[in-house]
């Protein structure tokens, strides 16, 4: 088989796995970075893989958008249009389709919406869908699927019927399963029933992995793992589980505790480039006048390119000029922050100590926060 799952050790409710794909092993628990419009902000695919990441998000809207599926079909694909010779996943592009509120309108068939590059008309379909994920050629493909107010149970009840009746067009349609593996998304807000609802259809269905949506868009840290302790645990222990767009070092520890194998998040990146550092004991804000003559690194012990080289005194000096060298060192430490944290997670899970490795981290880490800037 060309994807599969291997489940190597279990710690209470943390797995540590691997997914197979045809562009290499992917080990889990993993943190994927964001290439939204086929790159990660500042840096060379190089630089990305160097900091230890296994494989990339891209974002299906953008790319549709612009430089559109067909032409990167013509160049040979994403991994060859991008330089990533490593596993990449596609979502659907639905979440940012429904974040454009006034620029769409929903049926049952699929969804309408203009640019907001231009204000031009579209139109997205299960089936529409599948075709730009397949031109596209990632190896991990997302479902359409309708991305809710998380507190809104009326409209999370209509909005899962379609969830579902869309993840059954997309399971027909996909046109490439031997090369690119197509997850079912569960859907339900913070709402139990309509949560494991959504896990019974979708289980029902073939699909080598599983997302979790609709959260991070709302909902308190509270509610998001209150919904997360019975979400995760209830999908198929043979797939992996996939929190999307979730992927601060708190929610990675919390989520990894709770059965999740896979995160993403566009605020890592976001935060570096606005001088949002992660450290071992919280998030700190470079950018503060406090920093400018801190002879020592970013943070003490860590091995990426920025903390081996450089002080910082000089990173906070390149951020409040607003050179762009600054924005690729803050980004190279936060990225190897996350990739350093995920093979702590792994090596805790085979040990045995994941418990007391949360406890340890989340005493230490001090979470504030998220900026709200534009990618």
């Amino acid at each position: 088989m060309p994807f599969s799952y291997s489940l190597l050790a279990t710690d209470g409710l943390a797995r540590l796995g691997t997914f197979h794909t045809p562009h290499g092993d992917i080990p889990m628990p993993c943190f994927a970075p964001v290439g939204t419009q086929a790159t990660v902000k500042t840096l060379s695919p190089e630089e990305v893989r160097g900091g230890g990441a296994d494989m990339l998000l891209a974002n299906t809207y953008h790319l549709y958008l612009r430089p559109g599926a067909e032409r990167v079909a013509r160049l040979g694909g994403l991994h060859a249009f991008m330089g990533w010779d490593r596993p990449i996943l596609t979502d659907s592009g639905g979440f940012q389709v429904f974040s454009l509120s006034d620029l769409r309108k929903v049926d049952a068939d699929g969804v309408t919406f203009r640019s907001h590059i231009d204000g031009s008309q579209h139109r997205f379909t299960p089936e529409k869908v599948m075709d730009i994920e397949a031109k596209l050629g990632a190896d991990i493909i997302m479902c359409l699927d309708e991305c809710p107010d998380p507190l809104d149970r009326s409209y999370n009840e209509e909005a899962l019927e379609r969830t579902h009746a869309w993840a059954l067009r997309c399971f027909a349609s996909q046109q490439r399963p031997e090369q690119q593996a197509l997850f079912g998304i569960v859907q339900g807000g913070i709402f139990t029933d309509l949560r494991l609802q959504s896990v019974a259809v979708l289980s029902g269905l073939d699909f080598p992995g599983f997302g979790i949506g609709g959260l991070a868009v709302g909902e308190t840290k509270e509610q998001m793992y209150a919904t997360l302790d019975y979400t995760a645990p209830a999908l198929p222990a043979a797939k992996p589980r996939y929190l999307m767009g979730v992927g601060m070092p708190e929610d990675i520890v919390e989520g990894v505790a709770r059965g999740v194998d896979l995160f993403d998040c566009v605020h890592p990146t976001r935060l570096a480039r606005h001088g949002g550092i992660f450290t071992a004991n919280g998030r700190i804000n470079l950018r503060n006048a406090r920093f400018a003559d801190e002879p020592g690194p970013l943070e003490t012990g860590c091995d990426c390119y920025t903390c081996t080289r450089f002080s910082t005194a000089y990173v906070h000096h390149l951020i409040r000029a607003q050179e762009t060298f600054g924005l690729r060192l803050t980004t190279l430490h936060n990225l190897r922050f996350l990739q350093r944290l995920m093979a702590d997670i792994r090596r805790h899970i085979a040990a045995g100590t994941y418990a007391s490795f949360r406890q340890s981290f989340l005493r230490s880490y001090l979470p504030i926060p998220r900026l709200t800037s534009d990618d």
